[in-house]
């Protein structure tokens, strides 16, 4: 199986065993023996299934829950535990066994329910993805959509590079990135770059924007892996679902 493959059955499988768990009163998860479900516990289960595919994660990957998923680049704490109502950022990227190709794909879920605030987040960031979708071209230089990203979150009232330097909370990173051999490769998007780091044909590149408040225990960020058609159209990888709040079998709000 591919690796845009592969990745998406693991996000897949994550997502069926977590919606399947058992819920303590305090809306923590369960796991089958009754102990309570830690982010360490998903962590295994998560690499276990991408050996299963023949797939490896040398760079690692991202699963946090709350806080931790308001820093970009947490891992994850492995004593977490799993809880309903919270954010939780599912970064993953895979490579071919044996040094091949990457992919990069990220999906934010809340279990059972999401709080007002959250929901609103969320949907600023699925927003502004759509809206990069709607508007890539051909050969413009990939930090133009940067500068189409960050406009739109500070007119929503958050930080961003575009005036903040090294902003610690709201959008604090560079749009995408290109992939291949490694997982961060040109053309780079950051304000930095020059104008030849372009989205030309046959590139593939991320976007991912994202919105972080880790004071406020939760993160958010969409991404998929594009290719750049000589046609211009942007081709997403590995389509997967974008919802936000996943419901659980086992557990219905009071």
């Amino acid at each position: 199986m591919e690796r845009d493959e592969a990745a998406k059955d693991v996000v897949r499988k994550t997502a069926e065993f977590l919606t399947s768990c058992k819920v303590r009163e305090d809306e923590v998860l369960l796991n089958e023996d009754n102990s309570a479900l830690t982010v360490g516990d998903v962590h295994s289960k998560i690499r276990l299934w991408v050996a299963e595919h023949g797939a490896e994660l040398p760079s690692g990957f991202i699963f946090a829950i709350g806080r931790d998923a308001g820093v970009p680049h947490s891992a994850g704490n492995p004593t977490d535990l799993m809880k309903l109502g919270q954010t939780i950022v599912f970064d993953i990227y895979p490579a071919e066994a044996g040094g091949g190709y990457y992919y990069d794909f990220t999906r934010t879920w809340s279990l059972g329910y999401a709080t007002p605030e959250a929901q609103e987040l969320f949907d600023q960031v699925k927003e502004i993805y759509d809206t990069l979708n709607d508007n890539f071209d051909l050969n413009v230089p990939f930090k133009n959509y940067q500068q189409m990203t960050c406009e739109y979150f500070e007119g929503k009232g958050h930080q961003t590079p575009l005036h903040t330097k090294a902003p610690i909370e709201g959008y604090v990173h560079s749009l995408g990135h290109g992939v291949g051999l490694n997982i961060h490769e040109r053309p780079f998007s950051g304000f930095s770059v020059g104008d030849d780091q372009r989205l030309a044909p046959g590139v593939i590149v991320t976007s991912e924007p994202g919105l972080y408040y880790p004071e406020k225990g939760m993160g958010f960020r969409i991404e998929d892996t594009l290719w750049v058609r000589p046609d211009g159209r942007m081709e997403i990888l590995a389509d997967y679902p974008y919802d936000f709040v996943l419901p659980m079998k086992n557990w219905k709000k009071k």
